[in-house]
Formats: structure tokens, sequence, C-alpha cells
């Protein structure tokens, strides 16, 4: 019986995961907070009052700028902090609900990323909007089976977190959740529908730990198995509270 391993968000696109225990989800809706904000490029243009979906390029992100998995980020809900630490210590800390707190932080990142960033980085948010890199408000689901399957393969351990997702789960079965595409299905008490495979880029080429790349797995999904997808999009079609531990009852 597969149960949720592991629940995840991403509180600015390209920056740390933060562990959960639980998450409240709702139709049509994210994760509360995943991918509230993000770090675009001093060109892009973003309305944040009639925000739109843009592509990643627009912003700092893993599939560019492989510097930014050497930092540790920490969103403090109560605070609306952001803090960022290098090898353990802090370099930069400001509040995102007050100007002055985003600036200290696009500060920090236009000195750290250098000539990586177009123009002066800007710290973005809008509310009810994600930064997401798919326009749907969705969910993200990893098999941990399909993962092994693709150690096997590459004769290396992966981090799951190369692959950001927010549900991690174990079916015992590689590959069983692209048959859940538009169909809907359990976890816990909560409804939803498998969108879409996830088509991978070179953001998962990034090793988390040494912040560099060591592996091609976009490349090396489509020679041993013809597609360079890993995990589903799921939308939530009746809300509630994801739990660590929830049973995942596959579709009938």
């Amino acid at each position: 019986m597969a149960r949720i391993a592991q629940i995840f968000r991403y509180p600015v696109k390209g920056l740390s995961p933060e562990a959960m225990a639980k998450a409240e989800v709702t139709p049509g809706k994210c994760i509360p907070l995943d991918r509230a904000f993000a770090l675009a490029h001093g060109s892009t243009q973003f309305d944040t009052v009639k925000p739109k979906f843009l592509p990643k390029t627009k912003f700092l992100m893993l599939a560019r700028n492989e510097r930014l998995a050497a930092l540790r980020s920490r969103y403090l809900d109560e605070s609306q902090e952001l803090v960022i630490e290098r090898e353990g210590k802090q370099v930069a800390r400001g509040r995102l609900d007050l100007p002055v707190g985003r600036q200290m932080i696009e500060q920090f990142f236009a000195a750290y990323m250098g000539d990586e960033v177009r123009g002066s980085p800007k710290l973005l948010r809008a509310r009810g909007h994600t930064f997401s890199d798919v326009p749907r408000h969705c969910l993200s689901l990893i098999n941990i089976s399909s993962l092994r399957e693709l150690e096997r393969v590459m004769k290396m351990p992966l981090d799951p977190l190369r692959f950001r997702a927010n549900l991690y789960f174990d079916t015992g079965t590689p590959w069983q959740e692209f048959e859940w595409c538009d169909k809907e299905f359990q976890i816990g008490g909560v409804s939803v529908q498998g969108l879409s495979r996830i088509q991978r880029c070179a953001a998962t080429n990034v090793n988390l730990e040494t912040a560099g790349r060591d592996a091609n797995i976009p490349l090396q999904l489509q020679q041993a198995f013809g597609h360079a997808d890993m995990g589903i999009y799921i939308d939530v079609v009746k809300g509630g509270t994801i739990n660590l531990g929830d049973t995942v009852t596959p579709p009938p």
C-alpha cells in the first residue's frame, strides 16, 4: 500500500525545498506558498496586479543558474522573512512584506549571481499567483519506484529533490503513476486528478550538494525509456489535508 513519504513546498522559485508534515490543499490551487516568490531578471516585465504566467527563462532558476544550489533558504511564515545561508552561515535576511527587506535580498542576489543575472534582480510576488513551470495551479507527484528504476540504469544514487516535487510516494511499481493521468484517485481524504506527465529539464542535472552538474538526466531518461518524464502533475478535485503517511489509493 503506497503512502505519502514526503511533502515539500518551495516558497521561492529555484531556491530550497521546505519539508512539511501536512499541507492544506484547495481545488484549483497549489500547496500554500509553493513558488509564491520568484527572483526575476531585471529585464523581466511582470504586472503584480494582473499577473500572467511567464516562462522560467524570465527568472533565476537551477536549469541555468546551478549556483543557487549552494544556498540554503528558509521562509519564516510568521515574520514573513526569507533567510539565506551559505556553508552554514547567514548571508542575507529580509522581510518580504517590506520594500527594504526585499531590497536586501535583491542586493545579495545581484552580488552573488554577478553576470548571470540580466539587470538588477527583482523579488516578485503577486497574491494568488504561483511562479510554477506550468500555467495551471497544481501539485507535482513523484513515484520513488520510478526514480529507483532510473538510478538502476544510471548506476548512481539520485537525490529525489533534484525533481522538486511536492509529494513523494512509492507504489513499488515503476511508471505506474503515468497510467493515472486523466483519472481521479485519492490521497487520504483528498480527491485529485492526474493531469500530465512532467517532462524534465536541465535543472535535474544539478547535484544539490556540490552545486555542480554531474549528470544528463533528460538524456538518460530518453535513451533508457524513450521519454524524458519523471512524475506527474495533479489537480485537487476535493480539498482537505494531505498528511505524511496518508494512503495513496490508485484509480479504480
